[in-house]
């Protein structure tokens, strides 16, 4: 009896022996992760920042690894040949970004760059943008309008389907009909240079047809139209001589 009893009081040692080695493991490790690290310099190709949970919140990538964005839980299947940034909500939503691309093609510069917010559940609504191809070249800020009822997620599916379509001909005929079942998406405010070189404010209508334009061009000629529903000049100041 008295030796059962010994033998018990050494497993209970040796019990509370392994708990306090155990405690003390995942106290320094908890201490290890918390404390703040310092990185004179770091090489990445692509870093994930996230919520607590988990979720997916900011990519900065090079443009071999950028994520090709998602919605409502699906990844599209797209290559996204772009470097820079991309935002995502508590959802684990693309929200937009700042992407930027540039290169010479025979001698030619082609570039892109965009920093875009996205409307919830939708593509951009409001954001900058540069241009170049050709010698020719376009900057400014922009607002588009975006549906109320229609989620973009809902065609992500429908896209992805059409994408593994081996037949090239087929894949783009079935890509351009589904694009073309979704809302439009009007631009209705411009501010900046367009590419021919001059500075112009233009605003749209619903439909995205330009109204009302304000414009210096390329000569330093101010002028001020509005326009009807067909684009034509209606109204201008100062008035044609």
């Amino acid at each position: 009896m008295r030796l059962s009893v010994r033998r018990q009081l050494r497993f209970l040692r040796v019990y509370a022996a392994l708990n306090t080695v155990v405690l003390a493991v995942l106290a320094t490790a908890a201490f290890r992760q918390a404390t703040p690290q310092k990185f004179d310099e770091i090489t990445v190709q692509r870093m994930n920042v996230v919520d607590a949970n988990g979720t997916l919140r900011l990519v900065i990538s090079n443009k071999d690894r950028m994520h090709p964005g998602q919605l409502d839980g699906k990844v599209i299947d797209r290559p996204r040949p772009v470097a820079g940034l991309l935002f995502f909500n508590e959802s684990g939503d693309e929200v937009g970004g700042l992407t930027f691309t540039g290169r010479e093609v025979n001698g030619v510069a082609q570039a892109n760059a965009g920093l875009m917010f996205d409307q919830f559940k939708q593509d951009q609504t409001i954001g900058f943008s540069y241009a170049e191809g050709g010698g020719r070249r376009s900057a400014g800020f922009q607002v588009w309008d975006r549906s109320d009822t229609v989620r973009l997620g809902e065609l992500i599916d429908k896209l992805n389907a059409a994408n593994k379509i081996e037949d090239r001909a087929e894949r783009e005929k079935v890509i351009a009909a589904i694009r073309a079942t979704a809302p439009p998406a009007p631009r209705r405010v411009f501010v900046g240079k367009n590419a021919d070189k001059a500075a112009t404010i233009s605003l749209a209508d619903g439909n995205g047809k330009a109204r009302l334009t304000m414009t210096v061009d390329a000569a330093g000629n101010p002028r001020i139209e509005f326009l009807d529903e067909a684009g034509k000049v209606v109204a201008r100041l100062p008035a044609e001589k």
